[in-house]
This record gives C-alpha cells, sequence and structure tokens, in this order.
C-alpha cells in the first residue's frame, strides 16, 4: 500500500494547511494525497513527519511550524498540546466559531442530505474560558511516585499534571491541593488502572455558578475513606463548600462514577439558578454527583432559551422532553405549556427533576424513570390498544452522542407531532437522525449553533424541524 505513493512512512514533508477535521486535525495534500496533522491549524506552513498511511490518505506528525497561520494566537494554557481536553485553544475565538458553524453545516449537508440549511448565527461567548461548572480530576502518580492530579492526555489514559485547568474555576485547585496534601500526609494511595489497586480514582468538582455553592465528591476504589473528617475539616474552610461525598466504584473500568454515593458532610446536593429568557425569573436547580446538568450555565440559558422559542408554545401544548437530566429544559417548557413530561435513564436524576420541580412550585410537568426508546413506544402502543392516539404537540430531544434510536424516532414521527426540537451535543448523529425525521412530511426549519465548549472542537445545536412540507 505505501508503495503506491511518492511517500514512506516516518519521512518529512512540508504541508499547507487549507482545512480542519472534525476532531481538530489540521488537513492538507501533498501530491494529491490528504494528510491529517494533529495541533496543525488552517493556514499553517508546517513540516510533518508521516505516522501512518492509507491508499488515499495519511496522518503526520507536527514537527514544526515553518510559517504559523495568521489566525493562531498564545494560548492561555501551558499544557494545551499534551492534554486531550482543549483541542483550539491556539486558534483565535473568532476563527474557532466560523469551525464549528461550517462543520455543522457540512454535516447536515452530507451526511444529512439537506441542499438548503436554515443555519442561524451561532452563539458565542464574551469570556470563553473558566466556564465549566464541572471538573472531573484522575488521581495518580507519576514516575517518582508522587500523587498527580490532572486530565489525560489525547487518546490516553496518561495523567497530564494540571491542577489549575482553564476551563474551570480556580476553586478547583484549592480543592485539589486539599485533596493531595490529605493523601500525602495519611499515606493514602492513589489508584492504579493497571494493577486496579489504590483508593483515590478521581475527585469530581461542581460549582453553583449563580449560588457559589460547592460540590466536592472523591470516586473511591472500596469502600472506606481513612480520617475522612479530616478532610472533611480542611474542605469547609473553602468558601461555598456546601456538599462533601464518597462515590464507590471498585470495578476495573473506565467509567468514572459508581453507582453508590454517600454524603459525608454537609447536604447530598447543591443548587443553581437559571434565568428564563426573559430575564425577569429564574429557575432553581438541584444537582447530585450523578445529575447531567450544563456544564457551561452561562450558555446554557440560551441554548435553553432557543428550544423554548423553537418550541413555539402558547400554553395549551402537551409537550415531551426526552433524555431529560434533572428537568433542566422540562422546567423551561413548564413556563409556557399546559402539559410537560419529561423520561430519563438515570434515577437519581429524575428524583433530581421531581425536586426541581416542588423546588419552583411547578404542577404541570411529570417525570417517568426508563429509556426514552422504551418508554415512549409503550406509551404509544398503550394508547393504540385502547383506541386512543398517542398525543404530542411538541416532542423535544436531547439525546446522549450516539443520538436517538430507531425505533424511538419511528414513534416520534407516528405521534406526528406539529414541532420538533432536536438539541444535540454531535452533529454528525443530529444529521443522521434529522434525515430519518425529515424523509416524511417534516421539514428543518431552524437551525443555531450554541458554543457550549469554547476552546474544544465540540459544540451544541439546536434544530427545530415543522410538520407540513
Amino acid at each position: 500500500m505505501e508503495d503506491s505513493v511518492n511517500i514512506k512512512k516516518n519521512e518529512e514533508f512540508v504541508l499547507r494547511i487549507k482545512d480542519m477535521g472534525a476532531a481538530e486535525e489540521g488537513i492538507g495534500k501533498y501530491e494529491g494525497m490528504t494528510f491529517f496533522v494533529k495541533d496543525a491549524l488552517i493556514g499553517d506552513l508546517v513540516r510533518a513527519r508521516v505516522t501512518k498511511l492509507k491508499r488515499t490518505y495519511g496522518y503526520a506528525r507536527l514537527m514544526e511550524i515553518l510559517e504559523p497561520s495568521p489566525d493562531r494566537v498564545d494560548p492561555p494554557c501551558a499544557f494545551h498540546r499534551q492534554c486531550g481536553g482543549c483541542q483550539l485553544q491556539a486558534l483565535s475565538y473568532e476563527k474557532q466559531l466560523e469551525f464549528k458553524q461550517k462543520k455543522v453545516e457540512n454535516n447536515l449537508r452530507r451526511i444529512g442530505g439537506f441542499e438548503q440549511v436554515p443555519m442561524e448565527a451561532i452563539v458565542g461567548m464574551e469570556q470563553p474560558c473558566r466556564y465549566r461548572n464541572k471538573a472531573q480530576y484522575p488521581v495518580g502518580t507519576d514516575a517518582d511516585g508522587n500523587i498527580v492530579a490532572g486530565f489525560y492526555a489525547g487518546r490516553t489514559h496518561q495523567i497530564i499534571p494540571n491542577r489549575d485547568c482553564v476551563l474551570g474555576l480556580p476553586v478547583n485547585r484549592h480543592v485539589l491541593d486539599a485533596v493531595i496534601e490529605f493523601m500525602e500526609r495519611n499515606h493514602i494511595s492513589a489508584y492504579d488502572e493497571k494493577t486496579g489497586r489504590g483508593l483515590i480514582r478521581h475527585v469530581l468538582i461542581r460549582c453553583g455558578f449563580a449560588t457559589k455553592e460547592i460540590m466536592v465528591c472523591l470516586i473511591l476504589n472500596g469502600r472506606k475513606l481513612p480520617r475522612q473528617e479530616e478532610l472533611v475539616a480542611e474542605l469547609k474552610k473553602i468558601e461555598g463548600m456546601t456538599s462533601v461525598s464518597l462515590n464507590f466504584n471498585e470495578k476495573q473500568t473506565n467509567v468514572i462514577l459508581g453507582e453508590e454515593t454517600e454524603t459525608i458532610w454537609g447536604q447530598g446536593y447543591i443548587t443553581d439558578d437559571v434565568r428564563l429568557p426573559d430575564g425577569r425569573k429564574t429557575l432553581a436547580y438541584r444537582i447530585s454527583p450523578q445529575s447531567f446538568y450544563q456544564v457551561n450555565p452561562v450558555q446554557m440559558e440560551k441554548l435553553y432559551g432557543l428550544a423554548l422559542d423553537y418550541a413555539g408554545l402558547s400554553g395549551a401544548e402537551t409537550v415531551w422532553d426526552l433524555y431529560c437530566g434533572i428537568g433542566t429544559i422540562s422546567l423551561f417548557l413548564a413556563q409556557k405549556a399546559k402539559q410537560v413530561y419529561g423520561v430519563e435513564i438515570v434515577p437519581q436524576a429524575i428524583e433530581d427533576a421531581r425536586q426541581n420541580a416542588r423546588l419552583n412550585g411547578i404542577e404541570n410537568a411529570e417525570f417517568f424513570v426508563g429509556k426514552a426508546e422504551e418508554i415512549l413506544p409503550e406509551f404509544y402502543e398503550k394508547e393504540a390498544r385502547a383506541g386512543r392516539k398517542a398525543h404530542a404537540d411538541v416532542i423535544v430531544v436531547d439525546p446522549p452522542r450516539k443520538g436517538c434510536d430507531r425505533r424511538l424516532l419511528d414513534t416520534i414521527l407516528a405521534m406526528a407531532p406539529d414541532r420538533i426540537v432536536y438539541v444535540s451535543c454531535d452533529s454528525a448523529t443530529l444529521a443522521r437522525d434529522l434525515k430519518v425525521l425529515c424523509a416524511g412530511e417534516y421539514r428543518l426549519a431552524r437551525v443555531r449553533v450554541v458554543d457550549n465548549f469554547c476552546q474544544t472542537v465540540h459544540c451544541e445545536v439546536c434544530s427545530c424541524l415543522e410538520r407540513g412540507n
């Protein structure tokens, strides 16, 4: 295969980067062959070394930037190249937004088959750093046996020591300092993935942006933390500390959280306030360690405001909110709908959703535990057996990256709501699912990208489908 091109593995060559891929790689052509180069940006002239060759494309390692792109900037984090979290820090924020807008539109055209894409202007941030209200730090040891915490290097489980991620809040460093000093003082071991030994696996930190409440949850490879009262005493010194808990995960797995969590100080949750689009009212949300809650609360308000706008509610509608989490979108919708039904597979999230409805005095939202791809079809079939047609004026979906199950999509089409609002964190699976939904009597009416994950290749997309071509 390598003999079919004029370049060999490990050979170096000069390449002008003309585009960027969905996984942040710079893309250029050399002697008619497409190469993907990690850490290279559009406009860069680079010297690269071939690492892998296929028949029509290859991969190369960035060796030297011979001529930097005019859109290169100084990254705010010294670890941006090693860490797997922030792929776009070296690209100006304006160009980051252009890249994401183009990526979403291209996926809708290429995968979804949409010739005309009703794209609206992307929603960016004024301050695209220090926006995350949640961080999960793996804990391990370095080559010298020192305890470290940070983030995994790209596509590996090698920890890059960094207690002050520029996407997170400064308080994270104070928490990690307290945890690691406690571990060192009491000779408490860090988890080793290779051997399955060691006690502390991760430190989970959640913060309420509006309330300033802080939660710390230590994930343990065991059932007990020695001298835990000593750690609690240190963490309580941090302003805003509200909840300290332990989560137990003794499985050799990459899944971070185990199924059981025990609160060892304070309450088992924190709260945060989210503004409704009119700006005159806020909703309070209770957040547990295992709750799904958008990590960027500033952009979350804009994203869910869009979802509410796209739903086009007048007050008479029945709405289903699938993959509802702790009811964040559901309670937005309940402000203008007659009735909202939320579905979520995580029992603790549904308990939080019900508590959040009570907390906000909302009585027109009902929540069900289960898989959306099972709950909605079962409801539809039950109504059909009773001689009734399952009804929904609007259906909202906000699935995980894998998108929606085909059975769920078929049920949505059978229920024939006036509008479908699809919120997605993966524009490729979004495009795939919209193609199915728009094959019949639905049309893609509105699409807008919201940059919830600044400095990374990821984003959220809010789309609206209307019935009647």
